[in-house]
């Protein structure tokens, strides 16, 4: 079995996190891991497609994963990545 290793794709600027997310109580730095490698978790062909061209073209990178128990959370990176932010759907 072939092992990738994942490196980061950009930067994330100041990482935050919201009192939702933070109140999961798990750890987030796996999922703002796989965020900064381009692992972008649950979301749809466009919706990876739109965060491969926002990496070429400097804008908002948006990922989505669920994270046990049916919530989600998502990370966004602004688009000039001065700050990453976790955060739940509802608090979008």
């Amino acid at each position: 079995m072939a092992y990738r290793i994942m490196e980061p794709r950009f930067p994330l600027g100041k990482t935050v996190a919201t009192p939702g997310a933070m109140a999961l109580g798990i750890d987030l730095t796996f999922y703002m891991h796989r965020h900064h490698c381009g692992d972008w978790g649950d979301l749809d062909e466009c919706d990876r497609q739109a965060n491969e061209e926002a990496l070429e073209q400097g804008f908002r990178i948006l990922s989505c994963y669920r994270v046990g128990g049916g919530r989600r959370i998502y990370i966004i990176t602004e688009s000039d990545r001065s700050s990453t932010c976790v955060l739940l759907p509802e608090e979008y």
